[in-house]
């Protein structure tokens, strides 16, 4: 026989699990020092700049 399952302890339990995922992401995306946000921001403006280069005129 299966167990007795209460969805209000059910839901607040898959909530709490998806804030900390998200808490988790958020903490990769901008728990990062000032040096590392400027690496980053400098190789996107090189990604840019490579891209821009190579289009052609017409």
């Amino acid at each position: 026989m299966n167990d007795i399952v209460n969805f209000n302890k059910a839901k607040k339990a898959r909530v709490k699990q998806d804030a900390k995922s998200q808490a988790a992401t958020n903490r990769a995306k901008f728990g990062r020092t000032k040096g590392e946000k400027a690496v980053e921001k400098a190789e996107a403006a090189k990604v840019v700049r490579l891209l821009d280069g190579a289009k052609r005129e017409v």
